[in-house]
């Protein structure tokens, strides 16, 4: 399909959305991390960045990544953030360290923080963005009357 004004701006908005997607994710984790007492270190944070931008099969693919973003990062380091982000179901290592659903339960002592280009914020509970993604959905006539189960962010694979 040839790139015209309103497929570039659909592209932008589709990338955008993916970006605020994988920064509530973000949050969720560092929310978790944080109740359950660990201090949030630059190291946890690239290891965090790290899973959620890739598909990583093994630890030792999480710890050549992130490697390459700070020399200093541990294959030590590297397990104990996946043991305790799977012991916060976080992670699934069924679904090769990929991230787990984050279910209903889990996102209502949350927030969600919008934030808009003239540098205003919305906060809307997790009942309150539910209802956004199904209207905005429903609008788009993506879901029809059904109902939204989970949100699943991936990158998109080059065609070759």
């Amino acid at each position: 399909m040839p790139k015209t004004p309103d497929n570039v701006k659909l592209e932008n908005i589709n990338e955008h959305d993916k970006y605020i997607q994988l920064q509530m994710r973000r949050n969720v984790i560092l929310q978790k991390l944080r109740d359950k007492g660990y201090r949030i270190t630059k190291q946890r944070l690239i290891l965090i960045d790290v899973i959620l931008e890739n598909d990583c099969s093994s630890c030792k693919e999480i710890f050549y990544k992130a490697v390459k973003l700070d020399s200093k990062i541990g294959v030590a380091t590297v397990y104990r953030m996946i043991n305790a982000l799977e012991d916060m179901g976080v992670i699934n290592r069924k679904n090769m360290y990929k991230l787990s659903e984050i279910d209903e339960k889990s996102c209502n002592d949350n927030i969600f923080i919008i934030s808009l280009e003239d540098g205003s914020k919305k906060t809307l509970t997790f009942e309150q963005w539910s209802k956004v993604i199904r209207i905005g959905l429903s609008a788009c006539g993506y879901v029809g009357r059904k109902k939204v189960l989970s949100v699943e962010i991936k990158k998109k694979h080059e065609k070759k």
